[in-house]
């Protein structure tokens, strides 16, 4: 046996383990998905898009309340999340020895690793204990805190990205530094910067810890940020964990379709990719 069998052997055993690999990875999120798909898609109806939860022990109704305040909750979250980050990210990488650059890659990794309900409890205690009351405006700072750092550290390496050339060339054309970051690097990245921020955003999308000890929860219609709100997590917590059947079903349905959510989210930050490549970048 000469060494390019050997050699070619080898290559076909790496290739088959690494597709083990990738259907043992997927394997989890495919039975997941049909799992949900098979007992939630059955209750999904018009009904379940467009009306108010019925009460508790009757039939029917749906969790309209909860679309809107999940579209409300993480809205204003991104309004608030996406500019701090991209901001942050761009200081970063444009002044990368300066003092303040080390302490918030410092805060931004540590909040990474912080779990949810932690900064749910933060949250709760610094706007919920102080107004005394819970909010769909707490529940949004606290996904806004969550999204910082991730939109943070994906803008600071795609600014990273941008050659020097293109900075020097726009100052020595009279462009002031504030500028030349703002108009011509931050307009190179936007694809890639929209991408990070479409996947920050699918990522909190699902969060329910943070929401619990913020937003609460409701069983109505509610488009006041400053009052407690319904938010479909939420609607998946308080339903799986309910005493009837039919708010289990509703439970499944709801989760079926965060994720489906989640799901086009991540579709759409790949498509923007794919976009960009196609585009050369």
């Amino acid at each position: 046996m000469n060494r390019r069998t050997v050699r070619r052997g080898v290559s076909r055993v790496m290739v088959g383990l690494m597709l083990v690999a990738v259907v043992v990875a997927l394997a989890p999120l495919f039975f997941i998905l049909l799992n949900l798909i098979v007992k939630g898609a059955g209750t999904l109806s018009v009904d379940f898009f467009t009306k108010m939860p019925a009460p508790a022990g009757e039939t029917g109704g749906g969790v309209a309340h909860a679309i809107v305040g999940t579209l409300l909750i993480v809205g204003v979250a991104a309004l608030i999340g996406l500019p701090l980050g991209v901001a942050a990210g761009i200081f970063c990488a444009e002044y990368p020895h300066a003092r303040l650059t080390f302490v918030t890659r410092f805060v931004a990794d540590v909040l990474n690793g912080t779990p949810s309900i932690v900064v749910g409890v933060f949250a709760w205690t610094w706007i919920v204990a102080t107004q005394k009351h819970f909010s769909a405006l707490a529940g949004s700072v606290a996904l806004a805190f969550l999204m910082v750092p991730m939109v943070l550290r994906t803008t600071e390496e795609l600014i990273k990205l941008v050659p020097n050339s293109l900075r020097e060339a726009a100052l020595a054309l009279g462009y002031p530094r504030w500028r030349t970051s703002l108009q011509i690097v931050l307009r190179t990245t936007l694809p890639g910067i929209v991408t990070g921020s479409l996947l920050a955003v699918a990522r909190v999308a699902g969060e329910t810890a943070p929401l619990l000890f913020t937003a609460l929860g409701s069983q109505y219609m509610s488009y006041n940020l400053n009052q407690p709100m319904a938010a479909l997590p939420l609607t998946v917590f308080t339903y799986a964990t309910g005493p009837y059947e039919e708010w289990h079903q509703f439970a499944w349905a709801a989760a079926l379709v965060l994720i489906l959510v989640v799901f086009v989210l991540s579709i759409g930050a790949r498509l923007a990719v794919g976009r960009d490549v196609a585009r050369g970048g």
